[in-house]
């Protein structure tokens, strides 16, 4: 044993114990298998529920048009799930592929012509058409991006998506370049807000949409990977101090002030 530099001697140092792990119980086991099992089919599970209701209604509305003549209802003892979908798609192609011809492109008109003229219905399918043209146009950028803004106040990040470049008199009111972000909300995407952005204040995101809409959904649980590159990834674009300027944040960046000295100190 070695002594110190006084002659005294140095206690014996303990050993560290060491705490042996206790096994969980049988019943801690059974819960965690329970947990996984809910894990595993909870997701597949609600899927398939999703599906089979959407099935179930389409078949059940097509079935109700259908003449029972073409039903294979009507032939066979049992029903065939997804008969009503298979209808349905092949209508809706044969629609647009009468659509596109000439005589389709006569009809459409004439009947656009005829909804025009109704004064409540004229509104709504205006805005529904715009809407689906936006939307589908194999053109489109509406919904292609995911991007990050500053809402509701500087230094506060809001998720949302491009829906298009902003046009006509917002953008001639605005003296820079603004862009259409939709802004949802948790966990319903489907409600949000409308913002029009300057394009120079949005940050694009590498994210798809689909998972940003998940992250929306799951309110920040489902948080996709960062795929960027390494060096991509240290340099910090969301900042309150790269965002807002020094003469709306004057203290930004300057040393905190030195506390005033009292009258005990001086004397």
């Amino acid at each position: 044993m070695s002594a110190s530099p006084s002659g005294a001697k140095r206690p014996p140092q303990k050993k560290p114990v060491r705490k042996k792990l206790k096994k969980p119980s049988l019943l801690g086991r059974l819960r965690g298998y329970f947990l996984a099992g809910i894990l595993v089919t909870a997701p597949a599970g609600l899927t398939f529920y999703l599906a089979w209701l959407f099935i179930t209604f389409v078949d059940g509305q097509v079935g109700s048009i259908l003449p029972p003549r073409y039903s294979p209802d009507t032939y066979l003892n049992f029903n065939i799930p997804g008969f009503g979908v298979l209808v349905l798609l092949v209508f809706l192609t044969l629609v647009g592929a009468l659509a596109a011809g000439l005589v389709g492109r006569l009809m459409l008109s004439w009947g656009e012509s005829i909804l025009n003229r109704m004064p409540v219905i004229r509104g709504i399918y205006s805005a529904l058409k715009q809407l689906f043209e936006s939307v589908l146009s194999q053109q489109s950028s509406a919904f292609r991006q995911c991007v990050l803004v500053e809402y509701p106040r500087r230094g506060m990040w809001a998720l949302g998506f491009i829906s298009g470049v902003t046009e006509g008199e917002v953008q001639s009111l605005t003296a820079d370049e603004v862009v259409n972000v939709f802004l949802p909300t948790t966990p319903n995407p489907t409600s949000g807000f409308l913002l029009f952005v300057p394009r120079s204040d949005v940050i694009p995101l590498s994210m798809t949409v689909e998972e940003g809409i998940k992250m929306v959904i799951s309110g920040g649980i489902v948080v996709p990977p960062d795929r960027r590159p390494k060096d991509v990834r240290r340099v910090k674009l969301a900042a309150a101090s790269v965002t807002e300027p020094k003469e709306l944040n004057p203290t930004a960046g300057s040393p905190p002030p030195r506390p005033a000295q009292t009258d005990t100190a001086k004397s």
